[in-house]
């Protein structure tokens, strides 16, 4: 009966696990839980709870670490002290350790780590020496440890070789398991998907963004990167969506262009040339083109809605003009589109009555069977990006190194004068090479349009979700129009412009 319920009887401790990298072949959280039991055993204890807190660092500060954090900050209820393994499992910071320690004395409250007989007594001066040296010495495990990481990095970067995460779309390949890294490659999925969102952004930046791509792959079921990188190294997923932020930055990084990085910079070799792992995923004429798509974009933009219904944004009121919008109600009537623009206290919208209602499900019907019909048979075209010949890219590269060279020398890098004379050596050599590229024939690159082999019909049908199909009503420029069940004619579709832009069915 160790481990029981809390029950007031003043010796209600929690067990606190903590652990930096979790493995597969460690046996450190049973050798823990083990220590915590004989220590609370050892008191007179019973355990309560668990504040495990796994892939942790000691340096986090104790109030704020996932597990133990809500308990400290008095969040998860009573209980009557801490038991842990050792100090170290608190905290590797002497400051952190003490204000742990200090606030379990000051709220009357055990504090008791394995090893140390009877619970910690801080208000006795040899009894907080020894917790302060205890804490004092994993402080300098931890120093001793950032250092050997940090002077392993400096020389794994001056080597060449990555070090640390892999980026997104790309994977780390070991001959050997659990060895160093021997070469980077790009992942088979992962690639892909980023790949796609690339060429979806490039075909249309007006009206595709980070923000609908995040909210598509979410619905699609894509791991999201930190799950992504979760999986890849045999752990579970946890369930973490796309952000819009992470997926622009891995957009943006020049990472994607196969780059060793450092700081969110290309690493650069003894030339002053960024040190290339792998193949990226795109070059860097479509990088270039993917920053002009991404930030020229207006900052105030179409916004289009994420829902689960296939006509928002794409109906309209057929007596006000305004778009409907869905209405749902709690019982079990299913829903429907109407016109709201009158009960909002629209000025246009004031003769809208009565307001157009219809099921969803009944005018997505009316709609889909009329596209189909209209449009089924029909072959797609997708735009995609060409970066040319490979001369445009090239030259890109060698103005970036260029560029990249004179804003150091700005910086003040090369003030010395051996460091000087590299510099104008180097300079030198990459003005011959843009000179040399520049008179070579170029195919500048841009969009092109080529046959996709499928139908609209096989889209449509192929599309995962609601969503998706909206998005080609959206790429055909289609607009529903909704009349009251009074109106002769109660819905139209047609199309917003184009060269079919008076063609209309009417039902």
């Amino acid at each position: 009966m160790i481990e029981r319920p809390y029950d007031g009887c003043g010796k209600c401790l929690l067990g606190v696990r903590r652990l930096s990298r979790m493995k597969l072949a460690t046996s450190s959280p049973e050798r823990q839980r083990e220590s915590v039991l004989t220590a609370a055993a050892s008191v007179g204890g019973h355990i309560i709870g668990w504040a495990d807190d796994w892939e942790v660092s000691g340096a986090t500060d104790p109030m704020t670490r996932p597990k133990l954090g809500p308990w400290l900050r008095d969040e998860r209820g009573p209980y009557d002290g801490l038991v842990a393994a050792a100090v170290d499992r608190l905290g590797r910071n002497v400051v952190d350790c003490l204000n742990t320690g200090y606030k379990m004395r000051d709220e009357k409250k055990l504090l008791v780590t394995y090893g140390h007989e009877g619970p910690w007594e801080l208000d006795d001066p040899a009894d907080e020496n020894r917790f302060t040296m205890e804490a004092w010495g994993a402080q300098m495990e931890l120093r001793a440890i950032q250092r050997r990481n940090r002077d392993a990095t400096v020389k794994t970067r001056a080597a060449g070789r990555p070090k640390g995460k892999p980026s997104y779309g790309f994977q780390y390949i070991r001959t050997v398991m659990g060895g160093k890294i021997d070469h980077v490659e790009l992942h088979p999925h992962g690639s892909e998907v980023i790949r796609e969102v690339a060429r979806r952004i490039l075909a249309d930046p007006d009206n595709v963004t980070p923000s609908s791509e995040a909210a598509r792959l979410n619905r699609a079921g894509e791991l999201s990167p930190a799950d992504h990188l979760a999986v890849l190294y045999g752990k579970q997923a946890g369930g973490r969506p796309w952000l819009p932020a992470s997926l622009k930055n891995i957009l943006l990084s020049e990472a994607a262009l196969g780059y060793l990085m450092h700081r969110h910079k290309p690493v650069l070799d003894k030339e002053g040339n960024p040190v290339r792992l792998c193949k990226g995923l795109w070059d860097r004429a479509t990088h270039e083109a993917l920053k002009k798509a991404i930030h020229g974009r207006r900052p105030f933009g179409t916004r289009h809605s994420n829902r689960a219904y296939l006509l928002t944004g794409v109906a309209l009121c057929g007596q006000c003009h305004n778009k409907l919008y869905t209405q749902t109600s709690n019982n079990d009537v299913p829903p429907r589109y109407t016109c709201a623009a009158r009960n909002k206290g629209w000025f246009r919208a004031q003769d809208c009555r009565p307001a157009p209602l219809i099921r969803s499900h009944l005018l997505d019907s009316y709609v889909e069977e009329w596209f189909l019909q209209r449009f089924g048979d029909g072959l797609i075209y997708e735009t995609v990006y060409d970066p040319g010949n490979g001369i445009p890219e090239r030259i890109a590269e060698t103005r970036a190194n260029r560029e990249r060279l004179r804003a150091d020398r700005e910086a003040g890098l090369y003030d010395s004068p051996d460091d000087a004379a590299w510099f104008r050596e180097r300079y030198a050599v990459l003005g011959r090479e843009l000179a040399t590229l520049e008179a070579e024939p170029q195919r500048a690159p841009g969009m092109v349009r080529r046959p996709t082999g499928e139908t609209v019909a096989d889209r449509w049908f192929r599309a995962p979700d609601v969503q998706a199909r909206k998005e080609i009503l959206i790429d055909f420029n289609v607009r529903v129009t909704l009349f009251p069940a009074s109106a002769p004619v109660r819905w139209v579709a047609g199309f917003m412009h184009g060269p079919e832009r008076n063609s209309m069915a009417a039902l």
